[in-house]
């Protein structure tokens, strides 16, 4: 009994020690990061007005909320996109799997840029879809599909071939492999990687304004424009974006160190 108290004495002290540390080290990494970043703002010769910025708040929110909407969607399209083309990869239909092949590289190998003017100016307008907003999603999806494929692909790749063995030596199915042996311990390999490609979803959303597209970046370029205030648009948008991509990062960390 002596030993638990001094045990869980020890315990408590080294945790608060810990957390000590912890907040030193966020404070002084907080001044180290500040501290040159305001003498560099407070040496450069630009006036800041953020009371013309603020009478057009109303175009950030919007503009986030459409942002948040459309990496929304495309996030489950392009996961979708990529299972498809990760198992047709590895189907035993040879012109699947070429143009599997083909999607990928095409699409990985060619700037976002270009496709969202091809994909809209040429494919959408002869298929006759004029929806700018839905036609931008499922662009995004289809851009990041190329990359999910991939990461879905070398997660499942990873897996060792004893796995296989051991499922079909029980008599499971091939479905029933993949869905309670494969596929659990491939997930947890894949979502670093799925972290940082949904969060460049999200980034690439601005990409979109090249068809006018009212989402975040489109109109804080808009709001620049009337205001000529550069900065005060453009430091809302970058804080706006870490507030959106942030929190992918950090629920997906804690979500990889949940699953067992």
């Amino acid at each position: 009994m002596k030993n638990l108290f001094i045990n869980e004495t020890t315990f408590k002290k080294d945790f608060s020690l810990s957390k000590g540390v912890y907040l030193f080290n966020l404070i002084f990494l907080a001044i180290i990061v500040i501290t040159p970043v305001y003498i560099m703002f407070s040496n450069i010769s630009y006036d800041f007005n953020w009371a013309h910025v603020y009478e057009y708040k109303q175009k950030f929110i919007n503009g986030f909320f459409m942002t948040i909407t459309i990496s929304f969607f495309a996030l489950i399209l392009s996961f979708i996109i990529g299972l498809f083309f990760a198992y047709a990869q590895n189907s035993k239909l040879i012109i699947l799997r070429f143009f599997a092949r083909f999607y990928i590289e095409i699409i990985r190998g060619t700037p976002l840029l270009v496709q969202i003017l091809i994909f809209f100016y040429v494919f959408a307008n002869n298929l006759g879809f004029d929806n700018r907003y839905i036609v931008g999603t499922f662009i995004l999806a289809i851009f990041s599909g190329a990359y999910v494929s991939e990461i879905i692909r070398a997660a499942l790749g990873s897996v060792e071939k004893d796995q296989f063995e051991t499922s079909v030596s029980l008599g499971m199915s091939n479905y029933q492999t993949y869905r309670y042996v494969i596929f659990p311990q491939a997930f947890k390999r894949m979502l670093p990687a799925l972290t940082g490609q949904f969060a460049s979803i999200i980034k690439d959303s601005s990409l979109l304004s090249i068809i006018a597209i009212s989402e975040f970046t489109m109109n804080a370029q808009e709001v620049d424009a009337i205001t000529y205030s550069t900065l005060e648009s453009y430091i809302p948008l970058a804080i706006g974006y870490l507030a959106l991509t942030y929190p992918v990062s950090y629920y997906t960390n804690r979500l990889e160190k949940n699953i067992k």
